[in-house]
Parts: structure tokens; sequence; C-alpha cells
């Protein structure tokens, strides 16, 4: 009989991290593609910050530090099956920090692919990068095979990265899988560096009567996923069998094209007018100049291929948000 699974998830305190760890913890068994149900054993989340809503578990276990640590890192995936690499510094900051967004985007990684490598056994990996690692001219519609040209320090690191757990991959080092995330929306919580903040930010405080500010205009397009989706993903990019996912372990992941006027009209359609009118518009000629240069239309079929599934429409996204955050809506819905 098998020992139970231990998992690694690095950037485990922020909001992903602690939606898998949730998860995980809820269930008894996890199927892999090519192995039996296996029991869940020890979840280690490793961040810089803490947190204080994780459950309580024996089984989890909150490690405070640095991703690019090597001696920690040694540590923690010492017998290791399964890693989720979401440990990141977002876009913005990336650029505003170009020394942090290098230790943690890039140098982190390599620290963390170092230490796996040594393993016995090759763990799975599951990388999160995004759709920054395109910009400037692109075509019309973004498909599986239009190669990355990334504009930014952030869209740099994590192209770099795909390319790393793909040769990692190749060299029998670590069985990786990198999903290529869309903007998400509607995040959790409290805005941060992100270029793409606002997108969530419109939404997510009109809800609870707090203003909110969009910096770009109505017209722009964004290319987004729902954190139900993401954690859909995150768990099925770690179920399959890496024999399918053949050479390139780069996945472009479906996702929902939308502009910020149809956003604000499904929050007005879910919250009412009142929602909508707290909105302010001030623009940013760099918000928009960034969010402009990312791909706002793009076609996955080796994605969809695979399992993964888009939403269906934003006024879906905005309730699916206050169910799970437990929002009691007032005005004219």
């Amino acid at each position: 009989m098998q020992r139970p699974l231990r998992v690694l998830i690095t950037g485990g305190t922020g909001f992903i991290g602690k939606r898998l760890a949730r998860h995980l913890l809820d269930q008894p068994t996890l199927a892999l593609e090519g192995e039996a149900p296996r029991e869940i054993g020890k979840i280690t989340l490793l961040d810089a910050f803490p947190a204080d809503d994780l459950p309580d578990d024996p089984r989890l276990d909150v490690r405070i530090g640095e991703i690019d640590d090597s001696a920690l890192l040694e540590e923690l995936t010492r017998e290791v099956d399964l890693v989720w690499h979401l440990a990141a510094v977002v876009s913005s900051a990336a650029e505003a920090d170009f020394d942090l967004g290098m230790r943690v985007n890039l140098h982190g990684l390599l620290a963390l692919l170092e230490v796996l490598r040594a393993q016995p056994k090759p763990a799975r990996l599951v990388y999160a990068s995004g759709f920054a690692v395109f910009g400037g001219p692109l075509p019309e519609v973004v498909v599986d095979d239009t190669l990355p040209t990334p504009v930014s320090s952030y869209g740099t690191q994590k192209a770099i990265g795909e390319m790393l757990v793909n040769d990692y991959s190749r060299r029998g080092f670590v069985d990786g899988r990198t999903l290529r995330l869309p903007t998400i929306a509607v995040r959790p919580g409290k805005p941060n560096k992100a270029a793409s903040t606002f997108v969530s930010s419109i939404i997510r405080e009109p809800l609870v009567g707090e203003r909110a500010v969009c910096p770009v205009t109505p017209e722009t397009p964004v290319y987004i996923t729902s954190p139900r989706r993401v954690l859909d993903a995150m768990l099925h990019a770690m179920s399959l069998d890496g024999e399918r996912l053949g050479q390139s372990r780069t996945i472009p992941l479906p996702g929902l094209t939308v502009t910020i006027a149809e956003m604000v009209a499904a929050l007005e359609s879910v919250a009412g007018p009142a929602a909508r009118e707290l909105i302010e518009w001030h623009a940013d000629a760099e918000i928009q100049r960034i969010v402009a240069s990312w791909p706002s239309r793009v076609e996955a079929p080796r994605a969809a291929e695979l399992g993964f599934h888009a939403d269906g429409d934003i006024e879906s996204i905005i309730r699916a948000h206050v169910e799970d955050e437990g929002i009691t809506l007032t005005g004219d819905q």
C-alpha cells in the first residue's frame, strides 16, 4: 500500500493557495491519471506572509520563508509528491522592483526546480504562468502555438519559467505542467500591485458598497477566468498523466473575453444601479498601455481537448463571487 501523498504549495497563503489547501483537506483521496487514488497526507504551505484564516488541521503545515531559500526548499521537498508553484511577484511590482521580481519569479523557480531535480522520484509540478508572456503587436487571436513576446519584466520572467519547466520535464527531472492563466476575476480580498487589479476591484468593492477606480476605458477588452475555474484547472492539471502532455508542457487556458463596459453592465444586473455608480473613471495611460498589450482574444483548443473549461458569462462569475464570499446584496437587484 502506498503512503499518503505529500503536497507543497508555494505562495500558499495567497487566495488560490488557501482555496486549494482547503479543497485538498476536504478530500479523502486524490486520483491521478495512471495511479490508484491515494490518501492526502501532509500539506505544506510556503509563503513570505502568514495567514490567519486557514483550517485547523494536523495535516496542514504553514511555513514562512523565502522561495529562493534552497536549504528551506530542500527540507520542504523531501519525498514530496505534488507541488503547486504559485509564489510570484505580480506584474507592476516586478516592473517597479527588478531585483525582487528576478529573485522570486525566476531565481525562486530555479531554486525549486533544482531541489526537485535531486529527488529520487520526479515530483508532479504545476507552475502558474499567465498571458503577460505576450506583449506588443499581436495577431487578432492568440492560439496555442503563438510565440511569447513579453514586453515587461514579469512577462519575461514567466516566459523563461515556462521554458525551464518544459526542459526540466523533458530531462525527466520533474513531471511538470504550466498553466498559462487568464486574468483572474473576481479576486477576493484587497487590491494588489498587479496592473490588472482593477478588473476585480470594479466588481468586488461596489458589491459591498465601496468605491472603486477604473483606470481604463469602458471599451477595453480583457481575457478573464474565475477563481472557481482556476481551482478546477489547478486540480485537473495535476491529475493529468504527463504522457498525455507530450513535449510541450505549457497549457494556455480557455477564458472569457469581455469588455469593461460589459463587466459593469453585469454588475448592475446583479447588484443594481447603485453599485454601478460606485465606480469612478480615472484614466491611467500606463495601465491602459499595459492592459492593451495583453491578448484579449484567445483560442485554446488543446486545453479543451485535455478537459479544461472556461466560464460561461461574466454575470455568472459575479454571482459565484457573491456566493463564495457570503455577500448580502442590498439595493435594486
